[in-house]
């Protein structure tokens, strides 16, 4: 399984809630493997594409992340990272 780190999905959790799914079935005991995605932005205005920063919105009640251009500051949509894909499934009968 691939998970993106901007999918903000604990890993624990995810292995919990597939144990507790695979309880009492022909899966349970099965392993579970986690690789994680790296998270990449890609900016708009002046066209950056990689790594990015984080900064809270102070507007909001809870901290939100709202992704920022490291280059120029602005808003950047994300590129990667925010999967979460069953990449293989390997049964042994």
């Amino acid at each position: 399984m691939t998970i993106g780190k901007l999918t903000f999905l604990g890993l624990e959790q995810v292995r919990f809630a597939y144990d507790a799914l695979t309880k009492d079935t022909i899966m349970e005991g099965s392993k579970l493997i986690i690789t994680e995605q790296e998270g990449m932005v890609k900016c708009g205005t002046c066209g950056y594409q990689g790594d990015f920063k984080y900064a809270d919105d102070p507007l909001y009640h809870v901290p939100v992340p709202t992704l920022k251009c490291p280059k120029c500051g602005s808003t950047v949509n994300i590129a990667q990272g925010k999967e979460c894909t069953i990449t293989n499934i390997k049964m042994m009968i």
